[in-house]
């Protein structure tokens, strides 16, 4: 039997996808790329954003976006609403496809923040876009901060 694919933002394994065109390599999460357990998405390009990219922020949480009752804006008040909403959609039917349940994200992203988020351009609680659409559907949610819980859960499991 397959073992089950986790879902993890691409920057956190080193690929260059950030706003700034950088990366948030964590080379423990590069690992289970490497080893097959893993996945690598960015909901920011597939949302059809560029790489670089001008920061942004929500207006509201996540959940809040997702209702259209926030939105998400530039630095500059550009509305990428529409990207970040396209990105999540995309990255929850790759999440279907493969039967994941689990997923490893960005902290504080606008797009994959668990918990705190940039919120009119300051960190606050709430979670990212696309980190509140997997929520939605069931899967459960780390970010690169504290995946190392699931492990030890996963290590006491066996």
């Amino acid at each position: 039997m397959r073992k089950r694919l986790i879902l993890v933002s691409a920057c956190l394994v080193g690929v260059n996808c950030k706003y700034n065109g950088g990366n948030n390599l964590k080379k423990k999460i590069r690992e289970l790329v490497k080893a097959g357990k893993a996945i690598p998405v960015c909901p920011e390009q597939l949302g059809g954003l560029p790489t670089p990219r001008e920061p942004a922020y929500l207006t509201g949480d996540g959940y809040y976006v997702l209702k259209r009752k926030a939105k998400v804006l530039t630095k500059s008040g550009k509305d990428v609403t529409l990207n970040f909403l396209r990105g999540a959609k995309e990255v929850l039917k790759l999440a279907k496809l493969l039967k994941i349940k689990l997923a490893i994200l960005k902290a504080r992203s606008p797009s994959c923040g668990l918990g705190e988020t940039y919120i009119r351009g300051e960190v606050s609680k709430g979670d990212g876009v696309t980190a509140a659409l997997l929520k939605r559907n069931g899967i459960i949610i780390y970010t690169e901060e504290n995946f190392q819980e699931f492990i030890k859960q996963k290590k006491k499991k066996s």
